[in-house]
């Protein structure tokens, strides 16, 4: 049963330069990787140390790659996100659904049916993201777990003010403040440097620094 969501952000942090409907800003599918070889190999080491085997996992605001580990099979993997052609380029998802989170936050999924929910490189363009920590709250079984992760890159005309007017430290702090907000368990922050592969990263070279707020569902929630 959904929930009104606690607030946290002020109206003007959820200001962007571009109030266009998102839709069309991913109208056209964009196979290209986002973030780095690097940031890409932590993350998926991070699903496979955190999610178990057998579980449903939803990975929101999804694309064409879903990082997780090609060896370990999953029960199912539910893909979201704003362009039909690139999700359903995605091999690893099981089925998939197109929607604007920040027009409508209210998830078609039955109430504790997901194990485990992916967030990469995305809530950065979250206006509403109290509804929706609360509706993954609904949707998530007792004992599961939200992950989100990011870096510094982001389409900046598409990110509300909240996070453009921050860093990466900050950008930990909200996530993990409105995740908290909504009923969801102390948050595990996590914030590395990653290394380039190859000779640039033997002389020290950096890749885009590995951000991610690993939150519980508590077992009971009232």
């Amino acid at each position: 049963m959904a929930v009104e969501p606690v607030l946290v952000l002020r109206e003007a942090e959820r200001f962007k330069l571009d109030a266009s409907d998102d839709s069309l800003f991913y109208a056209e599918p964009r196979f290209v990787q986002h973030l780095d070889g690097a940031f890409r190999a932590r993350l998926t080491a991070l699903y496979r140390e955190r999610i178990p085997p057998c579980a449903v996992v939803l990975d929101l605001m999804s694309s064409w790659v879903s990082h997780l580990p090609e060896e370990v099979t999953y029960q199912a993997v539910i893909g979201h996100g704003l362009n039909g052609e690139e999700l359903a380029a995605n091999p690893r998802l099981d089925r998939h659904w197109v929607q604007n989170l920040n027009s409508d936050q209210q998830l078609p999924l039955d109430d504790a049916s997901v194990d485990a929910v992916l967030i990469v490189a995305g809530w950065q363009y979250l206006q509403r993201p109290e509804a929706i920590a609360a509706e993954l709250l609904r949707v998530v079984r007792p004992r599961g777990q939200v992950i989100v992760a990011f870096s510094n890159r982001m389409f900046f005309q598409k990110a509300p003010q909240v996070w453009t007017d921050g860093g990466d430290r900050d950008h930990l702090a909200y996530v993990a403040k409105v995740l908290l907000a909504q009923g969801w368990g102390q948050p595990e922050l996590i914030a590395e440097p990653t290394r380039l592969a190859g000779p640039m990263g033997w002389l020290g070279g950096q890749g885009n620094p590995f951000l991610a707020v690993v939150a519980p569902r508590p077992p009971f929630h009232l």
